[in-house]
Formats: C-alpha cells, sequence, structure tokens
C-alpha cells in the first residue's frame, strides 16, 4: 500500500507552474466540448471577498486571449449581506440555491449548493471555489483545471497549499509562520485543525489509497461532470471528504490528482464551529464504513453563561443527495446535448 502511495504521489502530483496557459489552451482547444469549463463559487455572506475573485478569474481566465474559463456561477444559499450584488457587479452570473430544483425543498449545507450546481452549468470540467479567499489567484483554478485538460485518464484534481493562520489581529493582520497556536511550525496542513485531527487519520486507518492527499478537504477542486452524475452528495461539510471516498471507489487511484496552488488565505472558523466540522466529517466517514446505515446523531457543545455551562445541541448532518444523473429534471436537461433520452 505504501508502495502505491509513493508512486500516486511521484505521477499524479504536480505543481500550477508545471502547465503554463498556452499549453491548457492548446489542450482546450483540441478537446472540442469536452474541454468546456465551468466555475462555481458556493457562497454565504461573502461579500467581503466574493468580488475580487470573480475579477481575477473573468480578468485573466475569461477574456478574449484566454478564453480558459468558459461560465463562473456563484450560488448564493440564502446571503443576508451584499454577497449577491457585489458577485453580480463582477461579473459572475448569481443563482439563488432555492431556485434550482425547487420541487425539492432547499438543506443548509454547502453540499446541497455544490450538488444543485450542477443543474446550472454546462461545463463538462466543474471547479469548486471557495468564495472566503483572500488574495486570490488565477492559478487556483487554471491549476486544478490543468491536469484534467492534459490528462484524459484524470477524472478528479484538488489544490493542495499552505494554510497559515492569521494572528489574530484582524483580517488583513499578520500570518503565524506555521501552524500558529493550534499546530507546530513548518506543519503542511497549516491551520487545518479539522483535517490533522480527525480526516488525515480516517483516512490513513481506513482508505489508506487516499493518505497522499495533501489537503483533503480543501474546497477548490476540479471534476469531470461524467463523475460528478454518479456520485452522491452529503448536504453538508461532509462533502469533500465523501467525494474523495467515493470518486476512489468509482474511478481507482490513479483518477485522482493533485496540484500545487501555492497559498490559501481564508476565514478561520472559531473552536465551536470546528466541533461541528469535525463532527460531520466523522459522521460522513462513518456512513461510507457502514453503507446503510441512516442516523442523524447530535453533538452537545457548551457556552459559559450566567448560570454556568449551558449546553446546546446540534444535529449532526447525515443526509446525502443521490447522484445528479438520477435526477428526471437533470437528465431532461443533459439529453438534447449527450442524445440520451429522460
Amino acid at each position: 500500500m505504501l508502495e502505491e502511495v509513493e508512486h500516486w504521489l511521484t505521477h499524479r502530483s504536480w505543481s500550477a507552474a508545471d502547465r503554463p496557459l498556452s499549453r491548457l489552451l492548446a489542450a482546450k482547444r483540441n478537446a472540442g466540448a469536452a474541454g468546456t469549463v465551468s466555475v462555481v463559487l458556493p457562497a454565504l455572506d461573502e461579500e467581503a471577498t466574493v468580488g475580487p475573485i470573480v475579477e481575477t478569474i473573468r480578468r485573466e481566465l475569461m477574456s478574449e486571449a484566454v478564453p480558459l474559463v468558459d461560465e463562473l456561477v456563484v450560488i448564493d444559499s440564502g446571503s443576508t449581506d451584499r454577497t449577491a450584488e457585489v458577485a453580480a457587479a463582477a461579473g459572475a452570473r448569481v443563482v439563488h440555491r432555492d431556485t434550482i430544483l425547487p420541487r425539492l425543498p432547499a438543506e443548509p449545507g454547502k453540499g446541497e449548493v455544490l450538488w444543485r450546481s450542477l443543474l446550472v452549468t454546462s461545463g463538462e470540467i466543474v471547479c469548486f471555489v471557495d468564495a472566503d479567499l483572500r488574495a486570490f489567484s488565477a492559478g487556483f483554478v487554471s491549476g486544478i483545471a490543468g491536469p484534467l485538460l492534459t490528462e484524459p485518464d484524470v477524472q478528479l484534481v484538488k489544490a493542495m497549499y499552505d494554510r497559515p493562520l492569521e494572528s489574530g489581529r484582524g483580517p488583513e493582520g499578520p500570518l503565524e509562520p506555521g501552524g500558529g497556536q493550534d499546530g507546530p511550525l513548518g506543519s503542511v496542513e497549516q491551520g487545518g485543525r479539522v483535517t490533522e485531527l480527525v480526516a488525515r487519520p480516517l483516512l490513513n486507518l481506513h482508505w489508506p489509497r487516499l493518505a497522499g492527499f495533501v489537503q483533503p478537504l480543501g474546497g477548490e477542486y476540479a471534476v469531470r461532470r461524467s463523475l460528478l452524475e454518479q456520485l452522491p452528495f452529503p448536504v453538508g461539510y461532509g462533502v469533500e471528504l465523501a467525494m474523495l471516498i467515493d470518486a476512489l471507489d468509482l474511478a481507482g487511484l490513479d483518477a485522482l490528482a493533485q496540484v500545487d496552488v501555492g497559498v490559501r488565505l481564508h476565514r478561520h472558523q472559531d473552536g465551536q464551529a470546528l466541533g461541528r466540522m469535525a463532527a460531520t466529517i466523522y459522521r460522513t466517514a462513518q456512513a461510507r464504513l457502514a453503507r446503510g446505515h441512516r442516523v442523524r446523531p447530535v453533538l452537545t457543545q457548551f457556552d459559559r453563561t450566567d448560570d454556568g455551562f449551558t449546553p446546546t445541541v446540534h444535529d449532526v448532518a447525515a443526509e446525502e443527495r443521490p447522484p445528479m444523473g438520477t435526477i428526471p429534471e437533470y437528465r431532461a436537461r443533459r439529453a438534447p446535448r449527450d442524445g440520451r433520452v429522460a
């Protein structure tokens, strides 16, 4: 098993710089319809960051000179700030989550938004990018899309990066050089506490073939639509872990890859939010270790109040959406393109 992972790391781990834009554009032209690229930004109250991300992608990857990306869609999952307005002004097509597949009431969670995005995008390569990134580089998109344009056997590509923690002095404050107060200096997974404490141990113990992924929970990755159509989507935070495990089962390790895109700066969550994320990750893994075992456990956390420590109980999301390829509305939408009968 170790030899297989080492071989994978050698042959399926790259840097974004390995594929210059000129090479990607040539590969895209040769691929025809199979090389169409959609970028999806799931967004919830991200007015401070979504605009610069959209502007960068449009300026650097959607120009007449560099037409790498064919469509850029922001899926607003119920923002109460100006996220939708800012994204539209920057040039994105903005779609509200609740307007997609309205016959099915939306569940809260990131996975729900990603699942529904397949119904309002058309690219054969779908790139997911979190909308809370700061100092965003277009290399995040070109980096993860690159192997799918140049390597016919690759089905899914995750971004890997350094992830420094902020010092706590505001969003523009200095960064800890390593893991900050929650991790050792020099740690590759800088700031990824849920990854290091939950996801990475789970993968190493139960899915050791996936042990080579540096950022298994990272929100920046590209996938062929043909694979996405076959995957169930946990509605919540467990979607990234589930996608890796299920893609391994469906496509095999050699169809998965990762690309180094540099440094990722974004908003960090507080400790209780991380606890809820960790519980969801564990539950997602548990569901895959015992297929068909469906329960909705809860997580109790504590806040200090005037009465002492007060418990708050949170549901741990376990519901999943079925593969999009099984949804009649999606099949009807895709039929004219590929000749299938809905």
